[in-house]
């Protein structure tokens, strides 16, 4: 008697091998950026005159005023690396005592946590640092 092999069972369990890494590759990658991008940005605002601080919660997409400040977060993203945590966001501040506030902004652009003088927030009242994205 001939001992036949079955090849068509190994050709299908590597195919099955393979439909279940790239399945649970792409479900890994999208659960990932889902966890890192965030939808609430937490900023510090430093009032120079009275040296008071106070935290304040942004949800992205809303416009919050704060005092003489109206600031919008847009977007807020953690880092992958958990030894070394960066956070960034998107930020627009206008201050509303200025005549043409519509024209301009005080701070357009990506805040970065660990490093705030890469793109400083440059107001003579106020100071803003980014402290968290949830």
């Amino acid at each position: 008697m001939e001992l036949k092999k079955n090849i068509k069972a190994g050709k299908n369990s590597f195919k099955l091998k393979l439909i279940i890494f790239v399945y649970f590759s792409l479900f890994s990658i999208a659960f990932s950026q889902s966890k890192l991008e965030g939808t609430y940005t937490d900023i510090k605002i430093l009032d120079k005159i009275s040296s008071k601080n106070t935290l304040l919660k942004l949800k992205n997409g809303d416009l919050v005023s704060f005092k003489d400040l109206s600031i919008k977060s847009f977007k807020c993203k953690n880092s992958e690396f958990d030894d070394n945590p960066e956070i960034t966001a998107y930020i627009q501040v206008t201050d509303l005592k200025n005549s043409n506030n519509d024209e301009v902004f005080v701070f357009n652009g990506w805040m970065f946590s660990s490093s705030p003088s890469l793109t400083p927030f440059d107001h003579p009242v106020y100071d803003i640092w980014l402290v968290s994205c949830y």
